[in-house]
């Protein structure tokens, strides 16, 4: 292997790890009731299966993924749902979260398992499944999904896979005691990381105070071809791009990722849980935590169920609570105080700590910043913590972006050297809190007026609908109505057309007309007017005219499928009965003549 890199900046804080170590890992006990949040990762909360007086069993899924990222909860034991609400939970803000609560029943009955013991045979994509219905998130950092951080896209080649064995941070000795003791499934979980990525490179990087953990790791790995790289013991070593930078000299981009530049990093807590999963078919369902501080009678790890009070594993240890200042989630330099040993232990809860007062006293009153630099020569990230300090101060949110706010891995080794001890990572937590909350907002405002646009779309699309619809009706009503009119006309005789008169001739008649009727001689004005026989002949002569039209224009109708066929119909009808009519009154003219 090449020659080590090193990172910018780093400190050496006392380590305070040989307390926790002298005995080997012990069991916790069953507590009276385990408190299970439905938020214990990055991503959404797992949202409940199960309800209150619900019988489960052991590794039973209690809780599921609410979305790609997310994971998975189960039982951790075998007992009764009590209750389903809000509890406190272990967050740096010290508020509640909804959680489940499961009162153990003593008899720890499993729910069926499915392990794999030739999962060499298994595809990617099962083997990633697998990972994933187990709830396994990384048990070294922020919790991200596992599933997800291992099922890399295609497109994404992982060159190296980068075991990540430096628990830098002082007191916790987790991941150091897990290594001693179960190195073989440290192993084993990482060839199921070899199966799933097929990287050309396998690292482990462990810090070389560890010295009991990086010899059973070198005779567990053996002849695999992993190889384990001792590194100097340097705060914040355990970091993941700090310690991708140490073992590869690659430098995770701005804003990217590991695979970014192809490399996977895990945890070995991580690894061991990956192997109980698929080889053993566990689900994550507890987890190595240390317990420690000066407050502890007798510090030690256990292997603890997840959602078993913090106050529960203190007592196992002696606490002395009258000793103690504060309890801290952590350690003293990542970690953060809860108000309350009542907060349940959750995937992510690799230490408690429970120093006296002289142990680890409370940082002394902030001081104005006096410029010395000392916070940029220590940053890892090689930021400019004064800078960011100042921004955050005015809250320029956009000048605290620019200056890459968001790389802060929040280590605490600025706070750590400032002179003035001034809380610097609460500042830059606290704006990365803010920030992240307007972008909530501005997805919120966005996706409603995605809403609003595809409502008013909508609406005018339907209205558009609606007018075409009512056109559609008012045209078929017209054309029906045009069809009845002629239907009506057709249906009704023919006057005979009457040739226009003259006026002259008009006048002439009259006068002859007057004379006529002066003299008694109304012969002329008879003999002008038609016949009661004409009359009936001129009808009947319309009337078959009128017959022969409608029919032709009948038959045409049916041929075209017009809907005026049945109007039509109607009228052929009416004509042929008033000229069966007209024949009879004709007929009865001739008669009287």
């Amino acid at each position: 292997m090449k020659p080590l890199a090193t990172f910018h900046g780093g400190i050496h804080p006392p380590e305070n790890k040989a307390q926790s170590t002298v005995l080997p890992i012990a069991g916790a006990s069953l507590p009276d009731e385990l408190v299970l949040p439905l938020s214990q990762h990055i991503g959404a909360p797992a949202r409940p299966c199960v309800e209150p007086g619900q019988q489960v069993l052991k590794g039973e899924c209690i809780a599921t993924a609410a979305t790609a990222i997310s994971a998975p909860l189960h039982a951790p034991t075998s007992g009764t749902i009590s209750a389903i609400e809000e509890r406190p939970v272990p967050h740096p803000s010290g508020g509640t979260g909804l959680c489940i609560v499961i009162r153990p029943d003593g008899e720890q009955r499993w729910a069926p398992r499915h392990a794999c013991a030739a999962w060499q045979d298994l595809p990617r994509d099962q083997l990633l499944a697998q990972i994933r219905a187990a709830g396994i998130v990384g048990l070294g950092g922020a919790g991200f999904p596992t599933a997800v951080k291992a099922g890399t896209r295609p497109d994404r080649i992982i060159d190296t896979l980068i075991i990540n064995a430096a628990e830098c941070e002082p007191y916790i000795t987790a991941d150091d005691m897990l290594m001693r003791e179960r190195a073989a499934a440290v192993v084993s979980g990482i060839e199921i990381l070899r199966h799933l990525v097929q990287p050309a490179t396998i690292l482990i990087g462990i810090e070389d105070n560890k010295p009991e953990a990086i010899a059973a790791l070198q005779a567990a790995t053996g002849n695999s071809g992993i190889q384990v790289v001792t590194i100097p013991t340097l705060y914040p070593s355990g970091g993941e791009k700090q310690l991708i930078k140490i073992l590869t000299a690659r430098e995770v981009p701005s804003g990217g990722l590991p695979a970014d530049i192809g490399v996977l990093c895990q945890n070995v807590g991580t690894a061991v849980a990956i192997h109980d999963a698929v080889v053993e078919g566990r689900p994550l369902i507890s987890r190595i935590t240390t317990v420690t501080g000066a407050s502890c009678q007798q510090p030690r790890n256990y292997e603890v169920l997840i959602g078993t009070p913090v106050s529960h594993l203190l007592a196992l240890a002696g606490w002395d609570a009258k000793r103690c200042d504060r309890l801290i989630i952590g350690g003293p330099m990542m970690g953060f105080s809860v108000p309350d040993a009542a907060v349940p232990v959750v995937k992510t809860t690799n230490c408690i700590l429970a120093p006296t007062r002289e142990e680890l006293p409370p940082p002394p009153p902030a001081q104005a910043c006096i410029r010395c630099g000392l916070c940029a020569e220590a940053c890892p990230a090689s930021l400019l913590p004064q800078q960011l300090y100042w921004f955050a101060r005015s809250g320029e949110h956009d000048k605290l972006e620019a200056h890459h706010l968001f790389d802060c891995i929040e280590c605490g080794a600025c706070s750590y050297v400032c002179p003035s001890s001034i809380p610097l990572v609460q500042y830059y937590r606290a704006s990365k809190a803010e920030i992240r909350h307007k972008q909530r907002e501005r997805e919120q405002a966005e996706r409603a007026r995605q809403r609003f646009e595809a409502r008013q779309e909508r609406m005018a699309r339907e209205a558009a609908e609606r007018e075409a619809r009512r056109q559609a009706r008012a045209a078929a009503a017209a054309a029906a109505q045009a069809a009845k009119a002629r239907a009506d006309a057709e249906a009704r005789p023919e006057a005979p057309i009457q040739p226009a008169a003259d006026p002259v001739q008009a006048a002439i008649e009259r006068a002859r007309a007057l004379r006529a009727g002066q003299t008694g001689d109304s012969s002329a004005a008879s003999s002008t007017a038609p016949s009661p026989r004409q009359q009936a002949e001129q009808k009947v002569s319309t009337l078959e005219a009128r017959l022969t039209k409608a029919r032709k224009r009948h038959e045409e109708a049916v041929a075209g499928g017009e809907k005026t066929a049945a109007a039509l119909a109607s009228v052929v009808e009416k004509l042929e009965q008033q000229l069966a009519a007209a024949r009879a009154e004709l007929e009865t003219t001739e008669e009287q003549t």
